[in-house]
């Protein structure tokens, strides 16, 4: 199983709205809103790293007010 988690930026004021729409998208497990750099913290898990990178730009990323995201992708075997 191969996991990311990725940090995101929304417009102000938008953070339920992603959160919600982010309950939506397949595989993704987890997501808080943070304080600090980031607005969102979710975590992505997929039976491969390229679905895990698929997920993150075809869904996470054309999410509506989504301004930015970074991506930290997990060691496998390091879990």
């Amino acid at each position: 199983m191969s996991s990311a988690y990725v940090l995101i930026n929304c417009d102000l004021g938008a953070e339920e709205k992603v959160i919600t729409e982010l309950k939506s998208v397949g595989r993704v497990k987890e997501m808080h809103g943070v304080f600090g750099a980031y607005d969102i913290i979710a975590k992505v898990e997929a039976p491969s790293s390229e679905m895990v990178r698929d997920i993150i730009t075809s869904r996470i990323r054309s999410i509506d007010r989504i301004r930015s995201t970074l991506t930290l992708m997990g060691i496998e075997g390091q879990e």
